[in-house]
Order: C-alpha cells, then structure tokens, then sequence
C-alpha cells in the first residue's frame, strides 16, 4: 500500500497571521517538490494552558476558526488535544511519532519548538535529531516583525491598524448578540452588545471604526465601544457593544463578527448624557470620514 507521506510544521498558529502564512507557503512549495502531502500539526488549546496557566495569553482565534482558517490555505489540519502526556514527550520522541506517522520532513519556523526539551535545543540540535530518527528537519524563511505576541501587544495598545498589518486582515472579534441594559436604545443609538469569547483578545477600552459582519453576510459600518461605559455604568465588566447607523433590524441572538478598523478615541466619562450624545454623534461622523 503506499503511504501517506507527509510534510509537516507544528505550533499554535494563533490568529493565522503573515507569518505563518509564510511558513505554510514554504511548506506546500516543498511538499511539491517532494511529493509529500502539507499538514500542520496544532493543538486544542494554547501549550501554556497546561505548562504555566499563569502565563497563558488571550487568543487572537479560537481553535474552530483557527483550523478553519488554515483549512482554507490548502493544507490538512491535526489538532491534538494539549495534555500531561503530550507536553512530557522530548523532541527525539516526537520525531520518533513523526516518522511511525509517515512523515517524511518537519518545518521547523521562526521561534517554533517542540518536545519538552525544545526550549534549551537550537537549530542545529534539531538537525541532528532529525538524522537519527530518519526525519528531515527543515527551516521556514522568517517574516521579520510579525508574530503572535506582536498582535496582542498591537491590540493591548489599540493599534488595531498594525495587528491588520501583521494578521493580513482586520483584526475580528465573533459572538452572539445579547440584551444588554439598553442604555445606548435610551441615549437614541441603539447598540448590539455582543457576547464574545473571554478568551479572546479584546482592543485596548476605546471607541473604534469597525465592520460588523452581519448574519446574512453583508457588511455595515459601525462605532464599536470597548470598555466598561465609565458614564452610564459603576462596574468593571468589559462590554463590545456597536452602533450600527441607519440599520433597524432586530439581532438579538444572532452571530455576528467585528472586524476593527481604526481606533477613533479613548473611552471616557462624561458629564452628562447630553455631551454623552454629542461624543457619539462625533463618533459616527468620524466613522463616516473613515469609510
């Protein structure tokens, strides 16, 4: 029977950024010319979920979306679950699984390790495995300035504009539409409080251009707040709430997708609801200059 010989990369790829892409490009071009199918080898949650809670970022994607994404660059997707007896096995032996899987080459990118021992192992070492488990190590071409942590700092900054640049697309929150206190309905700008994922990265508190993908898949323009709404509310909860202009319809309980464009102010308390209103109107003007 013949194998399914393959050529694969591992790591987290959260948020599928340029990046990466470049990696899967030189993975695909070299699966070509050896005949091996791509595959990247990811997991169900971030390693350091499992290795030190403590220090385990925000995504940028959720796993779903994620493959998803992957997917549809044009390699197959292998999502192992992150667990005590995974995160225990050294390099050697993950080649070791690698080849008893058929494969033939791993990829190797930019601050990309595996095994428990890869942290204190360097290019070379994996070379040197590789030839011992019967495993070629390759290494991906290097995209400087991009990487995972570069997007959540970019975000934490309210740079939504550079994470666009390094993701190769805006930067989108997903969720379902909720009822909120309907605080923004009373000031004459209704919003959609959208119930995102507490596991995903949210822009640093502001007031936003964004894109609301709708559930019939058209695009509108919104201003998205972020924050906890310091002039109509007491509490510390973060709420991504927009404000669709023009649109009438009814979303509660409908999935929708934020997609930010431009940061437009910080969030702030105002006096009254009065110059609550005008900021907004502001707001939506600023928008409309932006699209």
């Amino acid at each position: 029977m013949q194998k399914n010989r393959k050529i694969v990369t591992t790591g987290t790829f959260d948020g599928v950024h340029r990046g990466h892409c470049k990696v899967l490009d030189f993975m695909k071009e070299r699966g070509v010319v050896l005949g091996l199918a791509p595959v990247v080898v990811t997991f169900d949650r971030h390693p350091l979920e499992v290795i030190a809670p403590e220090r385990a970022p925000k995504l940028l994607m959720s796993p779903d979306d994620r493959d998803a994404a992957l997917s549809a660059l044009g390699v197959k997707v292998l999502r192992l679950g992150f667990d005590e007896s995974l995160r225990r096995l050294t390099a050697a032996e993950w080649l070791r699984r690698m080849r008893q899987a058929d494969v033939e080459v791993v990829v190797v990118g930019y601050d990309n390790t595996f095994g428990c021992d890869g942290r204190s192992l360097g290019l070379e070492d994996y070379f040197r495995l590789g030839r011992e488990e019967n495993v070629a190590v390759e290494e991906a071409p290097v995209l400087q300035g991009v990487s995972s942590t570069l997007v959540r700092e970019a975000l934490a900054g309210g740079r939504v504009e550079e994470a666009a640049r390094m993701l190769g697309r805006p930067y989108t929150v997903a969720g379902a539409v909720v009822h909120g206190r309907h605080l923004g309905r009373e000031l004459g700008f209704p919003t959609a409080n959208v119930d995102h994922d507490i596991r995903m990265v949210l822009p640093a508190s502001g007031v936003y251009a964004a894109e609301v993908a709708m559930p019939d898949g058209t695009l509108r323009i919104a201003v998205v707040n972020v924050g906890t709404r310091p002039t109509v509310s007491n509490g510390n909860d973060i709420s991504l709430e927009a404000h669709i202009p023009d649109f009438r319809g009814d979303l509660y309980g409908k999935d929708v997708s934020v997609r930010f464009i431009r940061r437009i102010r910080d969030e702030r308390k105002f006096g009254s609801a009065d110059e609550l209103r005008g900021a907004i109107r502001a707001d939506i003007e600023a928008l409309r200059k932006i699209q």
